[in-house]
């Protein structure tokens, strides 16, 4: 059964877009446009995953997050034009599984989606979440390359391969994502943490480690570049 994704936005243009776009990934979707209709909607059925807007008429986001949490928690990612930590901070607390920033590219949302829906049991729209092709919850694969999330193991050919932490969340986000081209911004929240201050080339850093530990060493060509955008594993890339 595809996964059932609730939208509270009040730009309604960007309503439709959104859910357009995640009805072509095979998801059900339903609308609110203000807090108040969002919150009932979302404590009276039941959603598999919410996307809510923080500035929001009636009751504004955050608000229908804290009292959902209390009457019916559901998986919520948070839309929202601010910027400040403290919004994310106060988002994340409050029981928010993700955030992301507006504007945002659609494909960062829908990876985020599917992230989302896989952290919390739940079946993506197309059924190809994370690319799990063993049918094994966990395991992520690219031609001889094998991720085994649960023993933080990453295997070429049968060969163990040593990464760091972060060289390991990392290519396990960008394998849960075949064919999405992911930001460095998205990235770098996944592997550094939302509130990371340091170099801006944290992420082409690390992406050079794998290319010498994966690439380089097997002599294939797993990490792509997309000029200007940030990384992407395609799944019919061949060596």
């Amino acid at each position: 059964m595809a996964a059932h994704v609730l939208i509270v936005e009040d730009e309604e243009k960007l309503a439709r877009f959104v859910e357009l776009e995640l009805v072509h990934e095979g998801y059900e979707v339903s609308k609110a446009f203000d807090g108040r209709e969002g919150l009932q909607m979302a404590i009276t059925q039941d959603f598999d995953l919410i996307l809510l807007d923080i500035m929001l008429p009636g009751l504004n986001g955050l608000e229908v997050l804290r009292r959902l949490m209390q009457e019916h928690p559901t998986p919520t990612i948070l839309l929202t034009a601010r910027d400040a930590v403290m919004d994310k901070v106060s988002g994340l607390d409050g029981g928010a599984v993700d955030y992301i920033t507006k504007p945002f590219a659609i494909e960062e949302l829908l990876a985020r989606v599917r992230v989302a829906l896989k952290l919390h049991g739940k079946q993506s729209g197309s059924g190809e979440m994370g690319k799990d092709r063993q049918g094994e919850e966990g395991i992520y694969t690219w031609q001889k390359l094998v991720l085994n999330e649960k023993r933080h193991e990453v295997t070429y050919d049968g060969h163990l391969i040593t990464l760091t932490n972060r060289e390991f969340m990392m290519l396990e986000m960008l394998l849960q994502n075949q064919d999405i081209v992911l930001s460095r911004d998205s990235l770098l929240e996944k592997v550094c943490g939302y509130d990371y201050v340091g170099e801006t080339n944290m992420i082409d850093v690390y992406i050079r480690y794998l290319r010498a530990k994966i690439d380089d060493a097997y002599d294939v060509k797993m990490i792509t570049t997309v000029r200007g955008v940030g990384y992407v594993i395609k799944s019919e890339t061949v060596s």
